[in-house]
């Protein structure tokens, strides 16, 4: 599940999209014996830090009441797409379900238990320092488990195979490209003359910021684009950029490359670029998604349904 935790510029669970993950729990709630087994939740990393962390122990807390116990890591988009992307992501797992796969943290809270192993050798990008300290801290009614998550080992691509660069492409005119590169800091305006003197291709992407009272026109050419975000205003939107032939070419990115960028390349487009853009600025990333369920949420059903099965066979065994 999406978790809009944080939608509502920052305002936690304070905001107006916040009823969606209580929406969520009352409808696990509802559910009564017939809940999920598993559950996932998705959100961006500013959900640990957000309230000081309180938002994050609101969610652990009322997710724990409904029987769950919870784990919590980050995956990068970036370690299967050229995509900077970092998402956290929140696992439960029912009570009902015992497997060797999730360590359970001790009650008692012994600082060299197998939980705090299990953790604590992880990468840091996967399990953060404040991403511990709150699972650490956080006392919930059923408790905290532990999947051995590593790091992905994927190599993606680099962006310029996923942009557009032929001439049908929206180009923008030689006014809108000088006026962002007037937008631009120095070292960014040196590196676009050192690439346009070397006559190579360069493909990268350009990101419009407040800093200070100005707007920025921020580049990167290091073969990874920005987090691709919801449209709500033009310094939301992620620019192509491209130096090739002599010259320095810019677009708006095309909700095609949005989609290749989440991993959804052939995924059908409506005829509103707009509601494109939101959709995939909003979505999550598919190989992302893919690579958490090889990893943790398929091999404890597969393990969970065949122990239920070989449970549920015992006494027939015997009766035969």
């Amino acid at each position: 599940m999406r978790q809009h935790g944080l939608a509502g510029h920052c305002k936690g669970f304070d905001g107006e999209h916040s009823s969606t993950f209580f929406g969520f729990t009352r409808a696990i709630e509802a559910m009564g014996s017939e809940r999920p087994r598993m559950i996932m939740l998705e959100n961006v990393t500013g959900f640990i830090t957000s309230k000081g962390g309180r938002d994050f122990e609101s969610a652990a807390r009322e997710l724990a009441a409904l029987g769950y116990w919870l784990d919590a890591f980050v995956v990068d988009a970036c370690h299967f797409l050229p995509q900077s992307r970092p998402r956290v992501f929140v696992v439960g797992l029912h009570e009902s379900v015992v497997t060797p796969l999730a360590v359970r943290k001790s009650k008692a809270d012994w600082p060299a238990d197998e939980w705090s192993r299990v953790v604590e050798a992880a990468p840091k990008s996967v399990r953060p320092r404040k991403l511990v300290s709150l699972m650490r801290a956080i006392e919930l009614q059923t408790g905290w488990a532990a999947f051995d998550v590593p790091l992905p080992q994927e190599k993606p691509p680099t962006v310029a195979e996923f942009i557009d660069r032929d001439d049908h492409q929206d180009w923008w005119g030689p006014d809108a490209v000088q006026k962002h590169r007037d937008m631009m800091h120095d070292r960014h305006r040196y590196l676009i003359e050192s690439m346009l003197a070397r006559g190579e291709t360069f493909v990268g992407t350009i990101y419009r910021r407040k800093r200070g009272d100005r707007t920025m026109a921020e580049v990167r050419f290091d073969g990874i684009a920005g987090c691709l975000r919801t449209p709500k205003g033009g310094s939301a939107r992620q620019i192509v950029a491209v130096v090739e032939g002599g010259a320095f070419k810019m677009r708006w990115m095309s909700p095609r490359e949005y989609a290749r960028l989440q991993g959804a390349p052939t995924f059908p487009l409506v005829s509103n670029s707009i509601q494109n853009l939101y959709g995939f600025g909003d979505a999550v990333c598919v190989p992302v998604i893919r690579w958490i369920d090889d990893h943790v949420l398929t091999p404890v059903f597969e393990r969970w349904t065949s122990t239920d099965r070989e449970r549920a066979e015992g006494p027939r065994r015997l009766i035969g």
